[in-house]
Order: C-alpha cells, then structure tokens, then sequence
C-alpha cells in the first residue's frame, strides 16, 4: 500500500531532479542564515551557485554529532527562534545534549513522512497502534504519534516503561499494530506471557521495531512468539526522528528512504570517499525540506548499503539494508574487528539461547578480552551441568570459527539480565576499571 502514490512511484529522473532542486536551496539557505555552515563552506571554496549536479554533494562539508554539540543549544537554527515550534534533544549521557529544532511545516512533514511509514508496513486508517516508545524529549514517541493521527489510526500513546501495563492493555484494548525496540518487545511478551495472557491469540499483525541494531534470527524470534509480521523502521533524531526510511509489508527487503526529503550517500567511514550502490558503508544524510535545522551530509555513524533498484512494491526510493552495526561501537579484540550484530545472529541460531545477552569488555595486563553473558531459556535451564558446559563450549567455538575472536561464555539463568525500557545495553566496556 502507499500513502502518496504520486511521491511514492515517481521515476529516477524526476526524483533526482527534485533533489537538486532541494539540495540547491538547501544549501543557499545555510550558506546566508547559519554562521557555522557559511564558515565550513568557505573554507572547502565551495559556494551556492557552484552545486550544479547531485554528484557536487561530494564537495560539501560533512557534519557530525559533535557539531551539534558545538553549537549547542541553537547554534544550527536557521531560522528566528519565533518560528520553532518543537525542540527535542537527546538526553546527553555521552556529553551535552543534541538539540533539535522544528517549525510547523517541519512537523507537519515529519507526520506526513510517519503515516508513508506505517502504510508502508500494511497500517491503516482501520488499526490500533500501541505506541511503546518514549515521548517527551525523545523523538520516537511523538513521531509515531502524529504519523498515526494523520493516517487516521487509533493511537495508544502508553511510552516505555510499565510493562505489567502495558501487557495488560494488550489484551485490553486489541491493538493491532505495536511500535518500539526489537529488545523491549521480547521482554513484553515475556512479562505478558508470566502474567498468563495468551500472547499468540492477541489481535496484534505488525509489528514496527527500531532504534537499536537487530538481526534476522531477532526478526524470526518476534515474529514466532507475538505471531506478526516484524518490520525495521529507521531514523534519528538529529535528521527528523523516526520515518527517515521504512521496511515495506510487501517485499520485506530494504527500508524505503522516503528520497523527496533526504539525499543519502554511503562513504567509507575512514577515508570519507564516497561509495557506490551495493557497498557496505556509513551512511550520510542531508536533509533536503527540513527548515528549522537543516544539516549538510550528517554522518550517522550507522554501516548499511544502498539499493538503488525499484522495489517490486512499486516505490522507486533506494532502499537501505537494515543496519549491521556502526563505525564506532565496532569492537577491537585483539585486532579483530567484531559487531555486536555479529555476535547477536550467532547466539540466535544456538538452539536453547533466548534472545537477551552483554558483552563484556575487560583488559587484562595489554590485552582486551570478551565476555559474554546469554540467557538460556526456561527448556534449557533445567537441563544438567554437563549439556550446559557443552553448550557454552558451542558457542565459543562458532564465534571463534565465524568470527575469529576467542570469547568467554557465561550462561546466564532466564530473566537474570536486566531489561531496558527502550534501547537495549547490550555492551559493557569495563576496560578502564582497576583488575
């Protein structure tokens, strides 16, 4: 299904015409209303009247996270404060916050982009969508709200947290699409599963997970136990918020990046040239229609490829591979380089592991090792010493043979590893402690 068959369908020549357009406007506009962009663009002798093609974006400046919090709080407007009518940031855990700003037409793209998404994943005027992530500052509560309200859905608008809740409401309410991370919906349907609800009888058809990395064994996993379909969402926070680019219902093979309103491009992360279609690399995103804050080929730090080909779902947009990881939470292990996504499919296709696990980080003497902490599932945890030793001894040897990395593997009792209500923690660097 598509929401805007129009913008949806429309031909590669038309769409790349479009984003030049945009891209041209976009870039005239910082140049003359935001200092630090007119200053990196001096800089790189670039200036508005020199992009005359889509492939000049190569020219432009990159911008990244610590920019925006260079320039905090709103150093990167590009409009009078008068017209924001949102800010949203983030909860600045690693350093100041990143703040985004919004006016009305950015909001009212951003629900226009939220209910392309959910019609993408086969949502309808006709569903109810239990909305599980966190509003306030937080894009992703807000964002999924507005885009059900302007497709016409039911919207439950529960948040994270209050999991007994909110399986109750499951049962209660019927809702049939659930919205949230991968990670979160595996611990609601454990905790609605203790509780007695009959989990596999529930109204629930799609479900829409996003903001943490996950695999196709996850995929599997959510789609088995809550009986739905399990479709990837992506997006963050500094280019709108969720809805940047969405798995479609029909084919299930890519997210859809919605192009009329963002050029994307992959480059590697070390070097900065750009790649072609089809290469696994970082993913950079300038924003095409955003006003309040627009931002010049933002690294996103996410790893994924591009597909250029249309989609036999009819849509034109390139299509992105579900991201497999990111440039900087790649973990060294003795000069091995190792993603916890790799880690993740590997624990999923062991039969007797649930889908929750930590990966430990500790340095011994000039050394770095692995831990890694899974959960058995209940059939499992009953089982003798002897099968549980030859367990972990499985798991090793297939992330040694796959991944050449020697980790140390600690079978964990069901539900011992602590639960996050939005993102998952899955790595814990504990390198810097003393032995």
């Amino acid at each position: 299904m598509l929401y805007d068959v129009e913008k949806e369908t429309l031909p590669r020549e038309e769409l790349e015409a479009l984003q030049l357009r945009k891209l041209q406007s976009l870039v005239e506009r910082v140049y003359y209303n935001v200092p630090f962009y007119r200053e990196k663009l001096d800089e790189a002798g670039v200036r508005p009247e020199d992009i005359r093609s889509l492939r000049d974006v190569q020219f432009l400046p990159f911008t990244e996270k610590q920019d925006l919090r260079n320039n905090y709080p709103f150093g990167l407007f590009a409009v009078p404060r008068e017209n924001v009518v949102r800010i949203h940031a983030s909860s600045g855990t690693t350093g100041k916050a990143t703040v985004v700003g919004y006016t009305q037409r950015d909001v009212r793209n951003w629900a226009t982009l939220m209910a392309r998404s959910l019609m993408a994943a086969g949502a309808t005027r006709r569903d109810t969508v239990h909305n599980a992530y966190g509003y306030g500052l937080f894009t992703g509560g807000l964002g999924v709200h507005y885009g059900a309200e302007q497709l016409g859905a039911s919207i439950v608008p529960i948040s994270g947290g209050g999991t007994k809740r909110q399986a109750t409401l499951l049962k209660d309410f019927g809702p049939t699409v659930i919205c949230c991370t991968p990670s979160y919906a595996l611990h609601l349907y454990e905790t609605a599963k203790a509780g007695g609800l009959d989990v596999e009888n529930l109204p629930l058809h799609t479900g829409i997970f996003g903001a943490e990395p996950w695999t196709d064994e996850m995929r599997a996993d959510l789609e088995s136990k809550l009986g739905i379909k399990a479709l990837d969402i992506y997006g963050l926070s500094e280019i709108m918020g969720p809805g940047v680019a969405m798995e479609c219902r029909p084919a299930q093979d890519g997210l859809h990046i919605w192009e009329d309103h963002f050029l994307v491009e992959t480059i590697d992360p070390e070097t900065g040239e750009q790649l072609a279609p089809g290469e696994t690399g970082e993913l950079v995103i300038t924003t095409l229609s955003k006003e309040a804050q627009p931002l010049l080929r933002y690294r996103t730090r996410d790893l994924t490829r591009l597909n250029t080909v249309p989609c036999r779902c009819g849509r034109t947009h390139t299509r992105m591979a579900r991201v497999m990881g990111r440039s900087d939470d790649m973990l060294i292990i003795r000069g091995v380089n190792v993603f916890p996504s790799q880690i993740e499919s590997i624990l999923l296709e062991t039969e007797g592991i649930a889908p929750h696990y930590q990966l430990i980080l500790r340095r011994h003497g000039s050394l770095d090792t692995l831990e890694i902490h899974v959960e058995i599932d209940d059939s499992t945890f009953s089982d003798e010493i002897k099968h549980l030793q030859r367990l972990e001894r499985k798991i090793q040897k297939n992330i040694k043979e796959f991944l050449g990395v020697t980790a140390d593997i600690k079978l964990a009792e069901p539900m011992s590893i602590a639960r996050s209500q939005g993102k998952a923690q899955r790595i814990i660097d504990r390198r810097h402690e003393a032995e």
